[in-house]
């Protein structure tokens, strides 16, 4: 994935565009008593589009003039560097174990109220780092620099990483890839996802072929 998957910065007039700002409005709207800070964007199994969703949610979310950081919590095959092609010598696990702070850490992207902070090295216990007091301390530093986080977390169903997560981020998508996925999986992801606590705000219907060949976005409250 390159920048070509960011359509929303590089095609802000064309449809799937307009897709993503209206997933945002509905992300806005779909809590009144709560600001929601922090978006936790996940899947069901890997190759669903749930990183390039991360990313476009970002830019739109920028281009509202809303200081944005995207963090890569996938921290078994990350690749939001490659979207913006940045560098991932040091990112979110070495905040996490202290190596550096978050504001060395953080990466401009060229996009005006846009910053990313790359997973970092690969570590031995993803899980564990992502359940940690530090993860936890990390989101509330972020939450006074930032309006919006979006967290781009692994798959559902093949890793518990995306459940530690859940119940710490103010609300939850779940993208599923047209034809690509069971009924009964994206229903299992579901559930795991809210008997973690966690708040779905929606789905993501990815990839679903129109007449035209397009692209098309759904987007729905539970």
């Amino acid at each position: 994935m390159h920048m070509r998957s960011l359509i929303s910065h590089q095609k802000p007039k064309s449809p799937i565009t307009e897709q993503y700002r209206t997933v945002r409005t509905n992300i806005q709207f779909s809590n009144v008593d709560r600001d929601i800070q922090s978006i936790m964007v996940t899947s069901s199994f890997q190759e669903e589009g749930k990183s390039t969703t991360a990313a476009n949610l970002a830019v739109v979310f920028a281009q509202q003039k809303k200081k944005v950081l995207l963090v890569d919590a996938d921290l078994r095959k990350p690749s939001v560097q490659y979207t913006f092609q940045l560098q991932n010598h040091t990112g979110l696990t070495n905040v996490l174990t202290r190596q550096t702070v978050l504001h060395s850490a953080v990466q401009a992207t060229g996009i005006d109220s846009l910053d990313v902070l790359t997973s970092g090295p690969i570590p031995p216990n993803p899980t564990e780092l992502l359940g940690s007091q530090a993860m936890k301390e990390l989101l509330e530093e972020m939450y006074k620099q930032y309006d919006i986080v979006i967290i781009d977390t692994p798959p559902v169903l093949p890793v518990a990483d995306a459940h530690i997560l859940a119940n710490q981020c103010h609300g939850l998508v779940l993208v599923i890839k047209s034809g690509h996925v069971e009924k009964d999986s994206a229903l299992k992801a579901k559930d795991i996802l809210e008997s973690a606590k966690g708040k779905l705000l929606g789905v993501i219907i990815n990839q679903k072929q129109q007449p035209d060949d397009e692209q098309y976005y759904y987007y729905g409250t539970k």
